[in-house]
């Protein structure tokens, strides 16, 4: 049994793969037989001759796909050809060639052909004008309806690529978005611990309640990294099953965010100009991760004697500078790591800029954000 049906399926798909050779064929018998039907239709005697135009006229509508302007002058040179032997064609292979030609061909030239070919029905008493046109006007409509038909395939092709384009897009902004999470947590945290680590250990001889302090500040800043991790990594693998995550740093944590680095051993204070208010959570979040990262590139590259990080509130602009004195040591702009790229795009994101320059004292960030209010 089932190879009866693996065989009826293969013929199955055999028959539909070649329908439309299959329905030519059908279409060129049937317009022979109608037209050998008006042949013996009054009884007389029918020559050879006639039968064979009549045949091979038929025949010929199997290439009308392939040229349907020359099945078409075929068709009428074979009524041309029975007419002085007095026969009198149906015309039934010149109107299947004619609505085949304008549904194959284009307008203007279906158009062009079609008086011609009227006319010589008409003059040659095959058929009325009704025949010809009612042919072309079929062959129009099938053409209409094809091109109809392939343009809508052609546009949920189109929808299809472009829906897949985004979701590539998407895909990519949210890696995109949670390498920068990781960059700038991971940066933070280990650095700050490596600095805590070195102090603890030049002190430990001589200050160990000292060392102890700052294990337990590293020990702190190593279990917050966790959470931090563990929160996206719950977030990678499961987004809609409801758990509760730790809100984004905004603006109100930078003074905490500054302590953390002053612990750390580096001189740092934070100046805040203007009326501070809420913003909308995308730039604080910017502002934020800016800051964070801008002290880490310090922390990681120079010595100063002193750090400054300024915000200042503008009524439409969110100024944020962090400018250190530790010489000629900060990473050039254009140098090899993610970390002034990532705050670059962290400004485009939030629709702001970036500038990140030596200047004759040490090395300055500056971001300017839009100030837009929070909701």
């Amino acid at each position: 049994m089932n190879r009866l049906a693996r065989q009826a399926r293969a013929a199955y798909d055999l028959l539909v793969a070649r329908r439309t050779a299959l329905l030519d064929l059908a279409l060129a018998v049937i317009t022979a037989g109608v037209e050998l039907g008006l042949l013996f239709d009054d009884g007389t005697p029918v020559g050879v001759v006639p039968v064979v135009v009549t045949v091979l006229v038929g025949a010929v509508l199997l290439g009308r796909r392939r040229a349907p302007l020359a099945v078409l002058a075929a068709t009428c040179a074979g009524a041309a050809l029975l007419i002085p032997l007095d026969y009198s064609p149906g015309g039934a292979p010149i109107v299947v060639a004619l609505a085949s030609l304008a549904d194959l061909r284009s307008r203007r030239t279906s158009v062009a052909v079609l008086v011609p070919t009227a006319l010589f029905l008409l003059l040659a008493s095959i058929t009325s004008l009704a025949s010809p046109i009612a042919a072309w006007v079929l062959g129009s409509y099938l053409r209409t309806r094809r091109r109809y038909t392939w343009a809508l395939e052609e546009r949920a092709a189109t929808l299809e690529r472009e829906r897949e384009q985004l979701d590539q897009i998407a895909a990519q902004r949210e890696r995109t978005s949670i390498a920068r999470e990781l960059h700038d947590i991971v940066a933070h945290s280990v650095t700050v611990m490596l600095i805590g680590v070195r102090g603890a250990r030049d002190v430990l001889p001589t200050s160990p309640r000292v060392a102890a302090q700052t294990l337990e500040r590293v020990e702190a800043t190593a279990e917050q990294s966790l959470a931090e991790l563990r929160r996206i990594l719950v977030l990678l693998r499961a987004s809609d099953n409801g758990a509760q995550f730790r809100p984004q740093p905004s603006l109100a944590q930078l003074g905490e965010l500054v302590a953390e680095y002053r612990t750390a051993g580096m001189p740092v204070r934070l100046q805040l100009t203007g009326q501070a208010r809420p913003l909308a959570g995308g730039v604080e979040l910017s502002a934020y991760r800016i800051v964070e990262e801008a002290l880490t590139n310090v922390l990681k590259h120079t010595e100063p004697t002193q750090v400054t990080v300024t915000v200042g509130y503008g009524q439409t602009q969110l100024d944020v500078t962090v400018e250190d004195d530790g010489g000629g040591n900060d990473p050039a702009p254009s140098a090899g790591g993610h970390g002034i790229v990532g705050m670059r795009e962290r400004a485009a994101v939030a629709g702001g800029t970036l500038e990140a320059r030596r200047t004759d004292r040490g090395f300055q960030v500056t971001a300017r954000l839009p100030a837009v209010n929070a909701a």
